[in-house]
């Protein structure tokens, strides 16, 4: 007998997280003279499971009192990190608008609690004061830290021909067929002249609202056809497709407008079907979509269907925004006046809060 060729195989997987911290420094004269050695620290941020700050030195480290210093430091007691990171000042002159790139550390380092903090950088007083180069704006200097923070590595198991390979699990894939097909389909409903079919038990399973509608003593557990009143089609649509997949669908052909539009209306959705997931999924795409133009609407939206979190992110959006004006200008925020004048107050003391710290 000729011999038995074995193959056998295994992974070594690493990943990374990466984060970004903007700390603002609001009264920078007013910092001139703490002391050589005595730093300005930015609030703690976490990237990857740790916890850093920005410092910065107005004064000088050392004796070298010509030139400011400024370090990244991991906080984190009893931690070893490999990590990169790039610190950046933010100017006003640039004309792509992106901050300029101080001390970058591509190569990750090792942070350690006795070794805790990054190679320093310093600039010379006199250029960073410098009218013409755009780095303090009404007495305010801004410094940016993007952190990558590496995982722990992992080795999977080696495989071998004793072993059976499993695949990934192909449920979402049968339900969203489920869907697709109609087989079995017993319940339908009408929406904006649409017809559409489901599966009672899928969307009781996923939803109490379905599951009052279709099976308790709502009329709509007898009626041949439900109509869904105030609903586009095609949210509905989307509605049934996270019902059944747990995924949205793919909106790449959508612009920003289009795109917040529709899961707006998708979070209202959510809402009125009691299914808190799917109305925390539309909260964070809208948060990446979140700018002075329509601030104010997200968070009429938020207040409007208890999206506590979604509501937070844009008061602290609002508060934080450097063009307050422009946000006051919109016809969201006019709206937001009319129908929730309240909700104003505790942005104005969060406004009030930021600008003092």
């Amino acid at each position: 007998m000729g011999s038995k060729s074995k193959k056998t195989a295994s992974i070594h997987t690493t990943e990374a997280e990466t984060g970004t911290h903007s700390f603002k420094i609001v009264g920078y004269t007013l910092n001139k003279g703490i002391g050589v050695g005595k730093p300005i620290r930015s609030g703690i941020f976490t990237v990857g499971g740790y916890n850093w700050v920005i410092l910065f030195y107005p004064d000088g480290f050392f004796e070298n009192t010509e030139y400011v210093y400024i370090y990244l430091q991991l906080v984190s007691k009893d931690a070893e990190v490999r990590a990169s990171y790039n610190l950046c000042l933010v100017t006003v002159n640039q004309a792509n608008g992106l901050p300029a790139s101080i001390v970058s550390q591509t190569t990750p380092t090792v942070f350690t609690t006795d070794y805790c903090y990054s190679r320093p950088f310093l600039i010379a007083r006199n250029k960073l004061e410098l009218n013409s180069a755009g780095y303090i704006v009404d007495n305010c200097l801004r410094i940016e830290c993007t952190v990558t923070v590496i995982k722990d590595s992992q080795v999977s198991q080696t495989t071998g021909d004793l072993e059976i390979e499993v695949p990934p699990s192909d449920l979402l894939e049968h339900f969203g067929k489920l869907l697709l097909e109609e087989e079995g389909a017993d319940v339908t409903f009408r929406v904006g002249g649409d017809t559409l079919s489901a599966h009672k038990t899928v969307l009781a399973a996923r939803s109490p609202v379905f599951k009052a509608e279709l099976y308790g003593q709502m009329m709509e557990r007898t009626a041949p056809c439900v109509t869904v009143e105030d609903m586009q089609a095609d949210v509905f649509k989307a509605l049934l497709q996270f019902i059944y997949t747990d995924s949205l669908p793919d909106w790449n052909d959508l612009d920003a407008d289009e795109c917040c539009e529709i899961v707006r209306h998708l979070l209202a959705a959510a809402d009125r079907y009691a299914m808190d997931r799917l109305k925390l999924l539309c909260a964070s795409i809208l948060v990446k979509y979140l700018n002075v133009e329509n601030v104010a609407t997200t968070l009429a939206l938020a207040d409007q269907h208890s999206c506590d979190r979604l509501k937070d992110v844009c008061i602290k959006f609002m508060a934080s925004s450097d063009e307050m004006d422009a946000v006051v200008k919109t016809e969201g925020y006019a709206n937001l006046k009319k129908t929730c004048p309240s909700i104003l107050v505790d942005v104005f003391e969060k406004t009030s809060r930021y600008h003092r710290t």
